[in-house]
C-alpha cells in the first residue's frame, strides 16, 4: 500500500489465493469447513451491540445437502425492528460526529481481519451457506469484500478532498454529512461481499444501519458481523434483523426517520419497495435515497471474426460459474453461423467435463443452486424446452434434488430469438443460444438491445475493430458493465465499478465513489472574512 490523502493507505486489490493441492490455504479452508459443518451455530439478532434471541427460530441447511442442519437463526418480531431503529438513531448522535479517520480505521481493520485470521472461516461459511466452490468463495467472501472495505476508505478520502474554490475574502467548504435519520440495507444470498458492503459503506460515511440479510445467507452473514464487532464497529451503528421481510420492511419504512435504502435483489421486490417509499413520502423528514442493483438477462454476442474457442470459454465460464447465480451471469448468447459448429463442439466438451457435487470436494466445478424454489423454477423451464419444437437441449438437462438442489449445466439452442429462456431471467446454470446468419450482425445487435427489459452486463467477442465499435455504440444502453473479448462476469472493485440501468437498477456503481456519494448530504459552508456593513452597491452612486 502507498499513501493517499491525509496519509490514508491507498487501496490495492487483494491477491486471489490458489488453493492448489498442498497449499496452506487449502488445508486451512477444508479444516474450517469441517468444523463449521458440524458446528450447529445459533445466530441471534444483533441490536445495540448485543446478541438478541427470540426463541422463534428457523434452521439453516446447505443447498448441496439440504437434510444436514448446520445451525439456526432467530426471527425478529416488530418490537425488535423498532428497537433496532431506535438504537440506530441513538447511535447516530455520536457516530455521525466521529472524525472520519476513526471510521476509516475500523473498516480498514475489518479488511485486515478478513485477509488474515477470518479468511478461511468466511470462505468456508460461504461454501456451506451458498454452495460456492472454494475459488468462487475466495474471489467473493475474501477478496471482493476486502477490496470493498479498503477501496471505500480511499473513495471516502477522495470525496472529502473535493472542495469548492475559495477567494481571499471568503472560505468555501463542503461538509459531507451523513443522511439525517437511519438507512436500511437489504442484501442478497449470492455474494457475501455484497452482503458486507451494503451496510458497511453506508456506515463508513457516518450513517447508521438496519440490515436484513437474505434468509439463505445468514450463516455467512454471522461471520461478517463477527468481523465488524472485532473491528470495533460501535453498538447501534449496524443492527441485524432476520425474519418476515414484509413486516421488517413495513416497520422500517413506516418510520419518519427512514432516509435511505441500499438494495440488491430481485427487480420485482425493488419496484415494490420503491412504491412503498412513494406511498409513504409525505411521512418522511427527508427524501429517502434509493439505490438498487437488481436483475439481469446478460448476453454474449460473437461476431463472425471472433475466435470460436474464446467464445466457447466465455460461455462456459460466464454462464456456469457459481451455477449461473451471479447477477452478471451470461444467460443468452448470439453466435454467428460460421462459428457455430466449432463453438458448439467445444461448449459440449467443456460442460461434459464439469464435475458436480459438494464444494468440500475441491475437484468440483459445479455445486447446487440456492434452494428448492430456484430448483423447481429451473426444472420447469428445462422440461418445457424438452417439449418445445423451437428449442433443443444440446447438453445437460438433468436435475436431482434428492440430496441437494443439483441442476446440470444446461445449454438450450433455439430457432426463436424471442424464445422464453432468451427473455426471462432464470438465475441458474441455463444458457440459451440463438444462431444468427453471419451476415446479419447489425440486425442481431438491435435484437440484443430490444429483447430484454434488463441492462446489467453484456459482452462482445470479435477481432474486427469496426464490429467492436458498432456493438459498443448500438448496445450503449443495453449493459451498465460491457465487456470486449471477455465473459460478462468478474467485475473487480476499483477496476470495473458494477451496476446496470433499465430494470437492472439505479446504476450507482458499487465499488466506486459514485455509490458513496449517495450516502452523504453535503452542506455548503461559506465563511466571509470581512463582512459588509452597508447595503449600498457602487452602482447606486
Amino acid at each position: 500500500m502507498g499513501k493517499g490523502f491525509f496519509n490514508v493507505p491507498i487501496a490495492i486489490n487483494e491477491p486471489v489465493k490458489s488453493y492448489a493441492p498442498g497449499s496452506t490455504e487449502r488445508e486451512a479452508v477444508l479444516a474450517a469447513y469441517k468444523e463449521m459443518w458440524n458446528s450447529k451455530i445459533d445466530v441471534p439478532l444483533y441490536i445495540n451491540g448485543k446478541d438478541v434471541t427470540t426463541g422463534n427460530t428457523k434452521t439453516m441447511s446447505a443447498p448441496h445437502d439440504h437434510q444436514h442442519v448446520v445451525g439456526s437463526y432467530h426471527l425478529a418480531e416488530k418490537s425488535h425492528v423498532e428497537d433496532a431503529i431506535a438504537t440506530a438513531l441513538e447511535a447516530r448522535k455520536t457516530w455521525s460526529q466521529l472524525p472520519w479517520e476513526h471510521r476509516a480505521g475500523i473498516f480498514l481493520k475489518a479488511a485486515e481481519l478478513i485477509a488474515g485470521p477470518y479468511r478461511a472461516k468466511i470462505n468456508a461459511a460461504t461454501m456451506i451457506a451458498q454452495s460456492k466452490t472454494v475459488h468462487q468463495a475466495e474471489i467473493d467472501a475474501a477478496c471482493e469484500l476486502i477490496d470493498f472495505l479498503r477501496f471505500n476508505v480511499q473513495f471516502m478520502t477522495d470525496i472529502y478532498h473535493e472542495q469548492p474554490e475559495s477567494t481571499s475574502d471568503a472560505w468555501n467548504r463542503l461538509e459531507y454529512r451523513p443522511l439525517e435519520g437511519f438507512t436500511y440495507a437489504v442484501t442478497p444470498f449470492n455474494f457475501t461481499a455484497i452482503a458486507g458492503n451494503l451496510p458497511a459503506c453506508m456506515a463508513l460515511m457516518g450513517n447508521v444501519v438496519v440490515w436484513k440479510p437474505s434468509d439463505s445467507q445468514i450463516f455467512s452473514a454471522k461471520v461478517i458481523m463477527d468481523v465488524f464487532k472485532e473491528a470495533g464497529v460501535p453498538a447501534g451503528v449496524i443492527n441485524v434483523v432476520f425474519g418476515d421481510p414484509v413486516m421488517i420492511t413495513d416497520t422500517v419504512m413506516d418510520s419518519p426517520d427512514f432516509s435511505g435504502l441500499h438494495f440488491t435483489g430481485s427487480t420485482y421486490i425493488f419496484k415494490e419497495l420503491w412504491k412503498k417509499i412513494g406511498n409513504n413520502i409525505h411521512n418522511y423528514k427527508t427524501y429517502p435515497r434509493i439505490v438498487g442493483e437488481t436483475g439481469g438477462k446478460d448476453f454474449i454476442i460473437a461476431h463472425k471474426s471472433a475466435n470460436p474457442i474464446q467464445v466457447a470459454t466465455a460461455i462456459t465460464r460466464g454462464a456456469f460459474e457459481f451455477q449461473g447465480q451471479k447477477c452478471s451471469a451470461a444467460s443468452r448468447a448470439y453466435i454467428p453461423s460460421n462459428l457455430w459448429e466449432t463453438v458448439k463442439a467445444r461448449v459440449i466438451e467443456d460442460v461434459k467435463s464439469f464435475k458436480m457435487g459438494s464444494p468440500e470436494d475441491l475437484n468440483n466445478f459445479i455445486t447446487a443452486v440456492i434452494h428448492e424454489g430456484s430448483f423447481d423454477k429451473l426444472a420447469k423451464y428445462i422440461d418445457q424446452a424438452k417439449q418445445d419444437t423451437d428449442a433443443e437441449i444440446i447438453v445437460g438437462g438433468n436435475y436431482d434434488k434428492s440430496k441437494g438442489y443439483f441442476i446440470e449445466p444446461t445449454v438450450i439452442v433455439t430457432k426463436n430469438a424471442k424464445y422464453a429462456t432468451m427473455c426471462t431471467e432464470l438465475f441458474g446454470p441455463v444458457i440459451t443460444i440463438y444462431v444468427y446468419d453471419e451476415e446479419a450482425y447489425s440486425e442481431t445487435l438491435k435484437l440484443v438491445d430490444s429483447t430484454s427489459e434488463y441492462a446489467l452486463t453484456g459482452a462482445v467477442l470479435a477481432t474486427d475493430r469496426y464490429a467492436i465499435d458498432e456493438a459498443t455504440k448500438t448496445l450503449q444502453n443495453s449493459a451498465g458493465n460491457f465487456y470486449i473479448n471477455d465473459k460478462p462476469t468478474g467485475a473487480v472493485v476499483g477496476q470495473q465499478p458494477f451496476g446496470g440501468a433499465r430494470a437492472s437498477g439505479t446504476n450507482d456503481k458499487a465499488g466506486s465513489a459514485l455509490n458513496l456519494l449517495r450516502w452523504v448530504s453535503p452542506r455548503m459552508i461559506k465563511e466571509t472574512f470581512v463582512t459588509p456593513t452597508d447595503y449600498r452597491y457602487p452602482f447606486l452612486g
